[in-house]
């Protein structure tokens, strides 16, 4: 016997990924005990709720303040904290540059991490873009794809247009469709965009976040549930092909555990994922390989009025709490039209609220190629801040990515100067990788343990068979659409795994700290 306490299933991270997991695993039964660790703490008083809906003002405020600006790596306030930390103790739960954890991150400088319970499901724009053509990862079986899409799109609420189109919003379709309709499918012309955000009479609309998905984060009442905050898990506990569970560090103190799990699920994000496999001695040849991020090619026009015979005081006000009148896309369609499109439209106002003029976003994703030299190399001497082994962050693009990048260029000053007149030195630009903050790739799945994956379709890393990861971190492809709704896939894929596997043990779950 022993007094090391336990759980049936230990999942590591309490993100989108983590809440999917954990939902799901409670809908197959109801008295499995299930642990969640998660390194930072709550922003705010509710745990896992998005910062677009706390009730505390100056949260709020502070988040709304910094998403005007549409590109994740800024409105999150990451760019601003690049220097290392004395200590995780004086971290702030949000969210944080990768250096201010002591990685080697240069190559990807815009590279963020979220420190904080619900990881960046309480930060995240909220698109949900659906993957086609070779963004698809269904192994052969494109029903059991299909379904699996469809339980993802339904654990994240996504609403097909939740924001727009508004009347501007439609003649800004018009000249997408005008350009796109003839090389794409049907389901695949230009569209609003589906986003994982509640309807809502009036006021803000609600974003999905880990504490919606699975509410016991945000509000506990499941007594087999257990979140476990301002725990770091350092160290996953192996033997002889099975992981008997992890070695916790208490961030404010120190103190360490161990918590003893019939299964573990590792669903913390594309860096720290296989940071954690790497210090458990888990090691397979891709580990950390194929690091992936499309390339951001951002630029904003001011709608000409007179070109489309708006007035003034006919230009669409957001509603309260919401920056943009309008959330378009441009979904990507092979090699005619290779592009994500994220357009994401403004009416600027002055001091009393009367429209001044109308910005059209235009943001194209362009896919990056996969490739085993874009990477993450882990230090076997040295450590980050949070003690684990430091991370040297290795990426660049390829002639065939900066092609790709170029004709990107082209495609968005020429679908900008529709709109009105525009100016590519001021307005145009290709943003530092990571900017996006989708990153994939380093602990892929696949069909074969051939050294070129981590794990297989269901997550399952290949040779221990109770431990699983999910992510986008497996995402094997390249994507050129916002990642997390494919992420949520590999989550879903997990969960049923797990839940199909035989539970033995019931006991009650660890208390919190």
């Amino acid at each position: 016997m022993t007094d090391t306490p336990h759980t049936d299933v230990l999942i590591v991270g309490s993100g989108i990924m983590g809440s999917v997991v954990a939902r799901l695993l409670r809908d197959s039964d109801p008295g499995l005990g299930i642990t969640m660790v998660e390194g930072g703490s709550a922003i705010g008083r509710t745990p896992g709720l998005h910062l677009h809906d706390v009730d505390d003002p100056v949260l709020w405020a502070r988040y709304n303040e910094q998403v005007v600006s549409g590109i994740q790596g800024m409105y999150t306030g990451a760019e601003v904290v690049r220097e290392a930390a004395d200590s995780l103790t004086g971290l702030t739960p949000g969210m944080f540059h990768a250096l201010a954890f002591g990685e080697d991150a240069e190559a990807m400088p815009a590279t963020a991490l979220a420190w904080n319970a619900g990881g960046m499901g309480v930060h995240w724009t909220a698109a949900t873009p659906w993957p086609a053509e070779d963004e698809v990862f269904d192994f052969g079986a494109p029903a059991g794809w299909a379904a699996d899409l469809d339980t993802a799109r339904r654990l994240l609420a996504v609403t097909p247009s939740p924001i727009g189109p508004t009347e501007v919003g439609r003649l800004v379709l018009d000249v997408l469709r005008r350009r796109y309709d003839p090389t794409a499918p049907a389901n695949r012309r230009p569209q609003p965009m589906p986003m994982a955000v509640a309807t809502a009479p009036s006021g803000p609309l609600p974003r999905t976040a880990p504490g919606t998905i699975f509410p016991p984060i945000a509000s506990g009442g499941d007594p087999a549930f257990t979140l476990v905050t301002g725990t770091l898990a350092t160290r996953l506990l192996v033997s002889a092909g099975r992981v008997t569970g992890a070695r916790l560090r208490r961030v404010a103190d120190g103190t360490e555990a161990e918590l003893h799990a019939g299964t573990v699920i590792v669903c913390a994000d594309a860096l720290r994922t296989p940071q954690l496999l790497f210090a458990s001695g888990i090691r397979p040849a891709a580990l950390g390989r194929r690091l992936n991020e499309h390339a951001f090619i951002t630029a904003r026009v001011l709608l000409d009025l007179d070109r489309f015979g708006i007035a003034l005081d006919d230009l669409p006000l957001p509603r309260t709490g919401e920056f943009s009148t309008d959330s378009l896309w441009l979904p990507q369609n092979g090699t005619a039209q290779p592009f994500h499109g994220q357009i994401m439209n403004r009416t600027y106002v002055d001091d009393v609220g009367r429209p001044l003029a109308h910005a059209v976003g235009l943001t194209l994703y362009a896919p990056v190629e996969s490739r085993p030299e874009n990477r993450l190399v882990f230090s076997e001497s040295e450590t980050d801040l949070a003690g684990l082994p430091r991370i040297r962050v290795e990426f660049d693009h390829s002639d065939t990515d900066r092609a790709l990048i170029d004709r990107a260029f082209t495609e968005v000053r020429s679908l900008a100067e529709e709109f009105g007149p525009f100016d590519p030195d001021t307005e145009l630009a290709l943003l530092p990788p990571g900017s996006s903050l989708h990153l994939t790739g380093t602990v892929r799945s696949g069909t074969a343990d051939d050294g070129t994956n981590v794990c297989d379709p269901d997550g399952r890393v290949w040779g221990y068979d109770n431990l699983y990861v999910a992510g986008n971190g497996v995402i094997p492809t390249a994507m050129a659409a916002n990642v997390t709704l494919t992420g949520a896939v590999t989550a879903v894929r997990a969960a049923r795994a797990v839940a199909a596997r035989a539970v033995t043990t019931r006991t009650a779950p660890l208390a919190a700290h």
